[in-house]
């Protein structure tokens, strides 16, 4: 049986990343979407929160499931006992930073392989930064995620008040 780990804050999880865990999933018996916990940057949603909407992503899926991660990526692959670490890449520029993490991995773990899946083309603008930032604002977010996203961030934002767009870092999307 080969056990696969799908990485990421998913701050919040959209199509893209749904997209990428779905089609992992039918490369390996078994998936499991790591939710990091203490990612060194600012996330708008909790780890819970964060972990509950990946878990309704994948909710009818008997291959998938959910867990948050503290701490190394391939320390938590050799406690959960997967051979695989999949990553998803969007644009050619994630390619160099995803082949540096490779390589560190492979370097702290050479037992673990790293499997990197290029985005569908519909999804390759999607980040979470955007998402937010378009929800911040008040745009229409619902061809990007899941309903229950939409809702989840509305909520978000209600309870930060006038604040709630500043936790949020702007591209040019307000131009």
């Amino acid at each position: 049986m080969v056990r696969a780990v799908f990485p990421g804050t998913f701050d919040p999880i959209h199509n893209g990343h749904i997209d990428i865990a779905q089609r992992a999933a039918r490369l390996f018996d078994e998936l499991i979407v790591a939710v990091y916990d203490k990612p060194p940057k600012s996330l708008l949603l909790t780890p819970q929160k964060r972990l509950n909407l990946v878990s309704q992503a994948f909710a009818e899926d008997e291959h998938v499931s959910a867990t948050l991660f503290s701490g190394l990526i391939v320390n938590f692959c050799q406690e959960v006992g997967a051979q695989v670490i999949v990553r998803g890449l969007r644009v050619f520029s994630d390619f160099e930073l995803e082949f540096r993490m490779a390589l560190a991995n492979h370097r702290l773990a050479p037992e673990i392989d790293v499997i990197a899946l290029i985005t569908s083309e519909e999804h390759s603008f999607l980040s979470g930064s955007t998402v937010k930032e378009i929800a911040s604002l008040g745009g229409d977010i619902s061809s990007f995620v899941p309903e229950y996203v939409t809702v989840a961030l509305k909520e978000r934002f209600n309870e930060l008040g006038e604040d709630g767009p500043n936790m949020v870092p702007m591209t040019s999307l307000r131009d």
